[in-house]
């Protein structure tokens, strides 16, 4: 299936499914979701495959164990490349009845990866490219988040260029667009390309110095 652009059909779906978040809707549109949601995302995500890598689609239902909101579905469709052999820096695309979202960057870091992280901003070689990736990013648009704590861990400088990134237990750059016509057409593919090549070196940053994380994986509750 070649991308064509997200249907307008897609957009209105999730409207609905944030006014009527239920089974009921869910099971009556679920050929909608199919044919103006999931199908044109996994067409998108395989025409960027040869570039970026194999993406993985995540489900529409939500995890409500741990959540005190019990609403059954996502109101978005989301995506992630998380490319072989790099542990950290991964792409995201998104979409929704607000429109477009892209990011890139690690949305979580376990405790040995931080320590990495961290290392690496303290360092005068790599700290100063993470300094001046993070401030072209910001410059050009992009917003910079991710969890951080409230002050520069002890054993780190407070009053240096880095503390704001010494600051952050991950790290990650996302620029949304509203809705518009452009998204009903193959201008999607270009604008999710071109953003996600912007954050080729950031995420390059990351697989460097962060990397896989070496923690057991955390037993199921």
């Amino acid at each position: 299936m070649t991308f064509e652009g997200f249907p307008d059909e897609g957009l209105v779906f999730y409207e609905g499914l944030e006014a009527d978040n239920s089974k009921t809707y869910w099971t009556r549109s679920r050929p909608t979701y199919d044919a103006f949601v999931r199908a044109p995302m996994q067409a998108l995500l395989d025409e960027l495959a040869g570039e970026f890598g194999t993406a993985q689609l995540f489900r529409p239902y939500r995890d409500v164990r741990f959540s005190n909101d019990k609403t059954p579905y996502k109101t978005h469709q989301g995506a992630v490349v998380n490319p072989d052999g790099r542990g950290a820096g991964a792409w995201y695309v998104q979409v929704s009845a607000d429109g477009l979202m892209v990011a890139g960057g690690c949305w979580r870091l376990e405790s040995d990866q931080v320590a990495r992280y961290r290392r690496a901003v303290a360092d005068d070689v790599q700290g100063p490219r993470l300094r001046a990736e993070v401030d072209r990013l910001a410059t050009a648009g992009w917003t910079i988040d991710g969890e951080r704590l409230v002050r520069v861990p002890a054993g780190f400088g407070r009053d240096g260029d880095r503390a704001d990134l010494l600051r952050h237990r991950s790290l990650y750059a996302t620029r949304r667009w509203e809705p518009a016509d452009w998204l009903h057409d193959r201008r999607a593919l270009d604008e999710v390309r071109d953003a996600w090549r912007d954050l080729t070196a950031l995420n390059a940053w990351l697989a460097d110095n962060v990397g896989a994380t070496t923690r057991e994986p955390r037993a199921r509750r």
